[in-house]
């Protein structure tokens, strides 16, 4: 039996710093993610795009700026209990629309899963051709020179104007 359920979209608030950081640290548990402090999520809140069906939260990501012109797909995090059903694929097709609207030129991730990012348009590059991430994060992180992370980047194309606003897609759930 398929449940047609509906996914919102929408950008987070500082006073759901805590569920973000929960989710967050699930997936960090999993090996998915790199630590965030609760106080971090709370000052950057409003970067993030939340997913919710019904009243749960079942993802985040972040639309972190690296540059004027690159801008990272940070803590791309989605419930146990949402995956397989394209949550994670509509935060970054968002965080896209988003970063071109705002004018980046380039969009960027760092993951362990380059085939999910590469059905996205996203392309395998040399972490050194991203130098605003490897100077701004990737110095500072103790597994510097050995994460094994990809760095992946998509080029954006500017957008006509369009105003930020809120989601609703129907999704089929398994």
């Amino acid at each position: 039996m398929t449940k047609r359920g509906r996914i919102t979209l929408r950008t987070a608030t500082a006073a759901q710093a805590a569920k973000l950081h929960a989710l967050i640290g699930a997936n960090r548990e999993e090996g998915h993610l790199l630590p965030r402090t609760l106080s971090e999520l709370t000052v950057h809140a409003e970067r993030f795009v939340v997913a919710f069906r019904g009243r749960s939260l079942v993802g985040c990501a972040e639309l972190a700026p690296l540059s004027p012109h690159v801008a990272e797909v940070r803590s791309l995090a989605v419930a146990a209990s949402a995956r397989a059903a394209g949550v994670g694929t509509l935060l970054v097709e968002e965080l896209r629309a988003r970063a071109r609207r705002d004018g980046y030129e380039k969009l960027c991730a760092f993951t362990h899963a380059p085939g999910y990012f590469m059905r996205m348009g996203f392309s395998i590059v040399p972490h050194l051709w991203l130098t605003e991430k490897v100077f701004t994060d990737c110095v500072k992180c103790p597994q510097f020179r050995q994460c094994g992370q990809y760095a992946m980047v998509v080029p954006l194309e500017p957008a006509a104007e369009s105003p930020a606003r809120d989601l609703t897609i129907p999704l089929r759930l398994g």
